[in-house]
């Protein structure tokens, strides 16, 4: 039956993206909370750090995989085009079958990963070896049940994100990194490293459940007629299974690049595998907050265009250019900041206890390798966006494939061998990951964005307009280490404040002074919320 309610106005995207963002910072900032207590006690170059980060990565990997990439993009298109026709009943309907064989699945997957862990951790770790590999085995086993709770949670962010209710969906993470924080400020002072490992593995289920549960409530109010149960007779949840396939090896061939780097570190020296953590808690933030922010307020909104088919290309092709400049115009400046003043980053982040000065250059290394292709995967995020809103799942997948391919080759050469040519510490091959990484993200966007434009017309960004902002940004980084060679080192936190304003007032200054729109109209919301 359809409800014959009238249907709603969808919010304007930029909106639905501000809260998105909203969300995502305030995950994203206690993400970092948590990294630095993580620092605190567990430093950068010790087996125990090293085994907790790359244990936590195998349910990470499952959730990516069943829950938000896959989840998000052969579901919310067909749940978000049924509100959009006003056909309510039917979308609870779906969203019920969904969660069913979400649940059903990641329960199977659950049960087989807690019996072959072992397994696991020599296809994730094989350069683990004796207590370091036992202890990774034994966190694995605590970590991996929170795995279906976390699908769980990806499930009411894909309803939640239907019904344009963004800001909850990508704030709740907050949970989960509260629960591990007060964990490790519990046990920390008290408890060995290997058993704060232990103590830290069980917070993180613990912050999974909790996650769950603030967010229930408000997907049944939103959806009253949702009811659990298998049910795949609906041809709309046989259009999610039937999407939800290639999109799940798309996504799973992206989360397999991560999964490569983290092989990789492995057989490199002890702290390799926790910087690498550490650098990607740097990069993920611009990536997050300004690509994934724009991408999940657009999915919602393209996948419900609605007319003949070249008004809704056309919608597309204005929808997607303008969110292309939104990512640039934050991420430009993002991508400059990690590779001329990483080290300034992430000493006051993380320098405190056990993490020392030169521990942070490491982190610097990691993150100006990733710097080479942050633009790339920001740009990409909302590329792959715009084919799963058309129901494209495919052509992602093609080149995600070339991706990893690349990423693997090239990854290995740099992060391995490449150091030992050069003379210098293993360890340095971390920054050859990333930044091979990076010229792989670059070849996918660029064959996402030449397949898209033979299809919707042309998209992109003005090379004028990239020029504008990558000047911007280099003359404020020359400015910014004026003043780090002034700064007080031993005072990290304070060096970051003086040094890291001087480049943001800078970089905005200059954008402003060339009169980039973005930068006007960022001027203009200020200065109305300010009453000038």
């Amino acid at each position: 039956m359809t409800s014959t309610a009238p249907r709603p106005k969808a919010p304007r995207t930029g909106r639905s993206a501000a809260f998105v963002a909203i969300g995502i910072l305030c995950s994203r900032l206690a993400g970092l909370v948590r990294q630095r207590v993580f620092a605190h006690y567990f430093g950068l170059e010790n087996d125990a750090a090293d085994a907790f980060t790359q244990a936590v990565k195998i349910p990470n990997f499952l959730q990516n995989l069943f829950g938000e990439g896959a989840l998000s993009a052969s579901f919310i298109p067909v749940y978000a085009a049924l509100l959009a026709r006003g056909e309510r009943r039917e979308a609870d309907r779906v969203a019920g079958a969904v969660a069913s064989l979400l649940a059903l699945i990641s329960a199977i997957a659950v049960l087989i990963g807690v019996l072959v862990t072992p397994l696991l951790i020599d296809a994730i770790a094989p350069g683990f070896h004796g207590a370091k590999r036992e202890l990774t085995v034994t966190l694995v086993r605590i970590v991996f049940p929170g795995l279906g709770l976390l699908v769980l949670s990806a499930w009411c962010l894909g309803v939640l994100n239907s019904h344009h209710k963004f800001l909850l969906s990508y704030s709740v993470g907050v949970v989960w990194n509260v629960a591990m924080i007060v964990t490790l400020v519990a046990f920390g002072p008290g408890a060995t490293l290997p058993r704060l490992a232990v103590n830290l593995a069980w917070g993180s289920v613990v912050g999974s459940a909790l996650q769950v549960a603030v967010q229930l409530p408000v997907v049944w109010r939103l959806a009253p007629d949702l009811r659990l149960a298998v049910d795949i007779t609906s041809e709309h949840v046989r259009t999610v299974l039937r999407n939800f396939l290639p999109v799940f090896v798309s996504r799973g061939v992206v989360q397999l690049s991560g999964y490569v780097d983290s092989v990789i570190a492995s057989w490199l020296p002890t702290g390799a595998v926790t910087g690498l953590m550490n650098a990607q808690t740097l990069t993920m933030l611009p990536v997050s907050l300004f690509g994934m922010s724009v991408s999940a307020a657009e999915l919602p909104a393209m996948a419900g265009a609605v007319g003949v088919e070249s008004a809704v290309t056309d919608t597309l092709r204005i929808r997607l250019n303008s969110g292309l400049r939104q990512i640039a115009f934050f991420v430009v400046p993002s991508a400059m900041a990690f590779l001329a003043l990483g080290d300034v980053v992430a000493a006051a982040l993380f320098q405190t206890g056990r993490f020392r000065a030169s521990d942070a250059v490491v982190v610097w290394a990691i993150v100006a390798g990733s710097a080479v292709g942050l633009l790339a995967s920001t740009l990409g995020r909302l590329y792959s966006s715009t084919y799963y809103a058309l129901r494209d799942t495919r052509t992602p997948l093609r080149y995600a494939v070339i991706r990893v391919v690349l990423t693997t080759a090239l990854g290995y050469v740099c992060a391995i061998p490449l150091p030992a040519w050069l003379g210098i510490n293993g360890i340095w091959g971390t920054a050859g990951l990333t930044a091979s990484a990076g010229v792989a993200g670059w070849i996918e966007m660029l064959m996402l964005r030449r397949t898209l434009n033979a299809r919707i017309g042309r998209t992109g960004l003005p090379a004028e307009y990239v020029a504008k902002l990558w000047t911007s940004a280099a003359a404020a980084a020359a400015a910014a280490w004026v003043v780090k060679l002034r700064a007080p080192i031993d005072r990290p936190i304070v060096a970051a404040v003086l040094i890291l304003g001087t480049y943001g007032t800078l970089f905005f200054a200059a954008t402003f002074a060339l009169r980039i729109p973005e930068a006007t109209s960022a001027a203009l919301r200020v200065r109305r919320r300010a009453g000038l």
